[in-house]
């Protein structure tokens, strides 16, 4: 199949024309291209150049290293996402009790994987939905945790005020219709319901630190590359509110690990180690350098 390529002239968020590239960082994952980066002066966000469209970007997720779509623990940094992955789903959960102060509600997540978070939501007595559009990992959602998941064609066929909390757990920057998605998540939200938009954050020490290497780049999958502002100013444009932010405190740890592998200087996990935990101790200062950050939002 013929690759379309996508290259802006404007921001893809605010859509000023005010753009420049700040760097260039590989795919280390599936094809080892170069893309650029740009960034906006006006609204903050950074994107990714030259993208393959939506009908061509498969190809860049056919990787049995692709760790949200695999149950695979080879390897220090499998090992680390599968543990990180069991141990916070607890605190997801936790955290949208809190927020929505209910015990029990509706709850959609967008880009489930194989299904950890909807099953152990169901188990709890949530009514939810999963939302995967990488087939085999539906179908290992189904094989391994009886987690039916629905392809991404029905997203738009949700009708109003259906949920309590809608999840995107690193989800928002790999959307190709941002706006399009920011509007059906504010149709289908119910009054008083709250989204969480999980992403990771370029402005973090991490970042600064890996630069191109940085691994949450991970381009060309990632589409957009946020930090506070830009997401602030996003989500104004939708009229959706932002209520408050929380760390992803694993995240760090992971990311620097996997930027370290990248680098192939030499296998130095006691340098990510130590990023992280940098990286970790400056978001504790200032919450809005954290290498990820939830964004609780509401209409």
């Amino acid at each position: 199949m013929e690759e379309h390529i996508i290259i802006y002239s404007s921001c893809p968020a605010c859509g000023s024309g005010t753009i420049q590239k700040v760097l260039s960082a590989k795919d280390y994952l599936v094809s080892s291209k170069e893309f650029e980066l740009w960034q906006c002066d006006q609204c903050q966000l950074r994107f990714t150049q030259n993208i393959p469209d939506e009908a061509s970007i498969s190809t860049y997720y056919r990787s049995a290293n692709y760790i949200s779509h695999t149950e695979t623990s080879k390897g220090l940094v499998n090992r680390l996402y599968h543990f990180v992955r069991t141990l916070t789903l607890a605190d997801k959960r936790r955290l949208i009790l809190s927020v929505t102060q209910l015990k029990k509600g509706s709850l959609l997540d967008i880009g489930a994987g194989t299904g950890a978070f909807i099953g152990y939501m169901q188990s709890h007595g949530w009514e939810a939905l999963g939302i995967e559009p990488d087939e085999e990992a539906r179908e290992k959602a189904k094989e391994i945790r009886q987690v039916d998941l629905l392809a991404p064609d029905t997203f738009s066929r949700f009708s109003a005020n259906m949920f309590d909390a809608v999840t995107m757990w690193h989800v928002l920057e790999h959307v190709h219709n941002l706006h399009d998605y920011l509007e059906q998540l504010k149709k289908i939200i119910r009054p008083g319901g709250k989204i969480f938009i999980a992403v990771p954050n370029y402005e973090s020490y991490d970042a600064s630190f890996y630069k191109d290497y940085w691994a949450a780049y991970d381009v060309p999958r990632h589409l957009y590359h946020f930090c506070p502002e830009a997401m602030f100013k996003l989500l104004h444009k939708h009229e959706l509110k932002l209520h408050a932010t929380r760390p992803m405190w694993f995240d760090s740890f992971y990311v620097s690990l996997l930027s370290e592998k990248y680098k192939q200087e030499k296998k130095n996990s006691l340098r990510g180690w130590a990023v992280g935990f940098i990286s970790n101790l400056k978001c504790y200062i200032e919450k809005e350098k954290c290498s990820s950050l939830i964004y609780i939002v509401g209409k």
